[in-house]
């Protein structure tokens, strides 16, 4: 089964494809541009959902939800923000349909138009801030920090499962504070929220910095963010906050009335992350077999098999996988017994490991006589067998151990894939190899479109960790730069 799978090295446009439609994590829909997203991927992304969920409680905010229609009239009042969506957004002209009167089928009827268009929601900030109007009366009402679950459509012409899509999944939260300084720190803690989450549960190393002003979200004066990169050296931006200054609040006239009795425009923060995420759980981690799961996001974390050839065999077996199932249970650690009579045990070894369980469990008459089971970890399929006595501890550890190795591997190839280059022809030919490029910047706009337009290559972020002043000239125009940033292609 894992062998239907196309090479990665050989394309790994089609390998990514192919892997999420034969993991039988999504599919495309009857509507162009959609998918249809299937159990076992939904049950990855409510893992991350839930967890990110928790992280924003803990972090003081609450879920609410706004409306999926945003009147058209809403978007022109941000100039910058209207601007940058304008050309994805889908519109809602009328409100019915009627029986087509010149044959079978139906129409739209013409007597229903509606007063005011209306945009399906590309993204919130106008309708929640329409909204906040009512909401921030006094300094006492902030900060307020709202998080909303939704759906968004971006009409996009060019479409791939889970990276890019004309509907998508994703949460954006919203919050709004008396001062600048609170929205700045808004913005970076909620970066680093959603680096925490990459890091520790994605098993995926990202890079925190600040976007330039080109690549900024539409309408913020700032915007961070969180880059990755994937096994064919192109960056994925995984996740953004972004610092909107007064704009929205001024846009929608959103005043509070501060301590002194004076009024003041409140200042805001947005920030997002969506199903992309499960594209970049792909295709930062999986092989050639299948997809290979952080242990924190896998649905299924250990899956049993049992090997048997007569009735009194599998009764046995079983018996003992239930009580080692009941064992992890108690842990905390999802665990499946794959007991389908109509498969080979090498069929279910084959689909476990392309839908990437971490740990596979299989036990036969020999390892019943012995007191063992045969361990199997998807990471690096090595196998080993180990005592039935306190087997849930050791998968325990060897579930941690997994989380780790999984993050090392990644953080090796980006590490081994990170150069600092100092002249454009290097810069030329390196980037066809993939991978960041470290590069001085002389920090204009004209500059960055330039590289852009020559190799594809954009800015992906100005490092903000570790980041160190460090004198120098920009790689293309030879003009002097204080910091290096990071170029690359990307998704």
């Amino acid at each position: 089964m894992a062998k239907e799978i196309i090479n990665r090295e050989e394309n790994y446009s089609l390998w990514y494809n192919n892997l999420v439609i034969k993991a039988d994590l999504a599919e495309n829909s009857a509507v162009r541009g959609c998918m249809v997203i299937k159990p076992y991927g939904y049950a990855i992304w409510e893992k991350i959902q839930a967890q990110l969920d928790k992280m924003f409680k803990e972090t003081g905010h609450e879920n609410a939800y706004f409306p999926l229609f945003i009147p058209k009239s809403f978007l022109s009042k941000e100039a910058e923000h209207v601007e940058g969506f304008a050309k994805e957004c889908a519109v809602v002209t009328h409100h019915r349909l009627m029986a087509n009167p010149d044959g079978p089928g139906v129409v739209v009827d013409p007597d229903a138009k509606l007063e005011e268009e209306l945009v399906v929601r590309p993204t919130s900030e106008t309708i929640i801030w329409s909204t906040y109007k009512n909401w921030i009366k006094s300094y006492r009402d902030l900060p307020l920090l709202i998080n909303q679950w939704a759906n968004v459509v971006r009409w996009e012409m060019r479409t791939r499962l889970f990276l890019r899509t004309t509907e998508f999944l994703w949460q954006e939260g919203h919050t709004a504070h008396a001062t600048q300084a609170e929205a700045i720190e808004e913005t970076e803690r909620m970066v680093q929220v959603y680096a925490k989450f990459a890091r520790e549960y994605m098993s995926m190393p990202v890079i925190v910095g600040r976007k330039s002003e080109s690549e900024r979200f539409a309408g913020a004066l700032d915007t961070l963010c969180i880059e990755a990169m994937m096994q064919d050296g192109k960056a994925l931006q995984a996740g953004t906050s972004h610092f909107l200054g007064q704009n929205f609040a001024k846009a929608f006239d959103v005043q509070f009335a501060n301590k002194e009795g004076g009024l003041e425009y409140v200042w805001a923060t947005s920030w997002g992350v969506s199903t992309r995420l499960m594209g970049a759980l792909v295709m930062a981690h999986s092989d050639n077999n299948g997809l290979v799961l952080p242990p924190k996001l896998a649905p299924i974390q250990v899956v049993m098999v049992p090997i048997f050839k007569t009735d009194e065999e599998h009764e046995s077996i079983l018996i003992k996988m239930n009580e080692i199932k009941q064992k992890l249970t108690a842990l905390g650690i999802s665990s499946k017994i794959d007991d389908r009579d109509n498969l080979r045990s090498g069929f279910k070894f084959a689909e476990w490991e392309l839908k990437g369980v971490p740990v596979r469990i299989a036990v036969g008459p020999r390892d019943m006589e012995k007191g063992t089971v045969e361990l199997a970890r998807r990471d690096t399929l090595a196998k080993e067998f180990v005592s039935q006595e306190g087997i849930e501890i050791h998968i325990q550890k060897l579930l941690d151990d997994i989380q780790a190795n999984i993050y090392k591997k990644a953080l090796d190839f980006r590490d081994a894939n990170t150069v600092k280059v100092d002249d454009y022809e290097t810069f030329k030919k390196r980037i066809e190899e993939g991978g960041f490029l470290l590069c001085h910047w002389d920090g204009t706009a004209e500059t960055e479109e330039k590289i852009k337009n020559d190799t594809k290559a954009t800015i992906r972020c100005i490092p903000m960790e570790n980041a160190e002043e460090e004198e120098g000239f920009c790689v293309y125009s030879g003009k002097p730069s204080r910091q290096r940033v990071i170029f690359a292609r990307a998704y």
